[in-house]
């Protein structure tokens, strides 16, 4: 995500020139990474209980080279936590635009996932509330003695095991989609204030207090479902899903409905992280981004370069 939201003004992204260059991981990159893992032990609850078989694969936009925390990607970020019964799966994309305020993006979104992450595996958050997990990790942020300036968008997926309930919240146009039976069954609404605007929690500097559009974790879209064994979990930035059609999405994940075996889930996000990459580069083609902006009255073709973070699972029951 490369905007920052004024007030009364919209400073526009990089389908419109760009406010910003958005820098890769300090490391040179290795990914597709992988974070494929079976979950702890079940516990003595009798029955199958579910568990996430998961992968993790993804590209920063620029090359440059800088400073990064882990799991970051870009001005991404993700992670993946477990403890006992309970699994989370979150990502989030910083707001680009405050490089251009000399504010570095990806800090308040690796802080943001790193906090959550540290809650889930401390044991310090519930099993069925992860918009209460989210509004946690964002008053550390606001509470640092160090003030971590910014903005970010942001989505959660928890597992309870032992209710084989999914319990979800999103903020902005990062998300998930669940396929199950050759179909999408489960997807999160994008929220945007207006075209190319998404929600998104933030920090301004105090010079600009009061002018930044700023969403509580409150505001974020929640959901709880049931999941079955074999179905298929996407989490993506909107690096994804700006430049990959659900119809090429489904037709990669239909292939691992049921599937355990790690090296093949991690296949798969490859996949899907190198198309978006390729269609987020190709001028030709006509991307989701491109339909939006046009339904909104703007002339647009092709991708729209972007970070890329995709976290894949499947669910399997043991």
């Amino acid at each position: 995500m490369q905007s920052l939201i004024w007030t009364g003004r919209h400073v526009s992204r990089a389908l419109f020139g760009g406010i910003c260059s958005c820098s890769s991981h300090s490391q040179h990159q290795q990914y597709p990474l992988s974070s494929s893992s079976p979950s702890a032990a079940a516990t003595e609850r009798p029955g199958p209980e579910a568990r996430l078989v998961s992968a993790i694969c993804g590209f920063p936009k620029s090359v440059k080279k800088r400073p990064a925390a882990r799991n970051q990607i870009g001005d991404d970020a993700w992670f993946v936590g477990r403890h006992k019964a309970l699994e989370v799966l979150g990502v989030a994309d910083g707001v680009g635009g405050w490089r251009h305020y000399g504010i570095d993006p990806g800090v308040f979104s690796a802080f943001l996932m790193q906090t959550c992450e540290r809650l889930v595996t401390s044991g310090a958050c519930g099993t069925s509330d992860p918009a209460m997990l989210l509004a946690r990790s964002f008053r550390e942020l606001l509470e640092n003695k160090q003030p971590i300036l910014g903005s970010s968008t942001a989505c959660l997926v928890m597992l309870n095991r032992e209710t084989s309930t999914v319990h979800t919240a999103n903020i902005g146009d990062s998300g998930f989609l669940v396929v199950r039976g050759g179909q999408v069954v489960h997807r999160s609404e994008e929220q945007t204030h207006y075209f190319n605007t998404p929600f998104q929690l933030a920090l301004p500097p105090p010079e600009h207090s009061g002018r930044v559009l700023s969403d509580r974790p409150e505001s974020a879209d929640v959901s709880d479902f049931v999941v079955e064994d074999g179905d298929v979990i996407l989490l993506a930035t909107d690096g994804v899903f700006d430049n990959v059609p659900d119809s090429l999405l489904l037709a990669e994940l239909i292939g691992l409905e049921g599937v355990r075996d790690e090296s093949k889930i991690q296949g798969v996000a490859n996949s899907i992280a190198w198309m978006a990459r390729s269609l987020a580069n190709d001028p030709n083609f006509l991307s989701p981004f491109a339909k939006s902006a046009r339904h909104n009255g703007i002339d647009a073709m092709g991708g729209k370069p972007d970070d890329i973070t995709v976290l894949l699972a499947t669910v399997a029951f043991s």
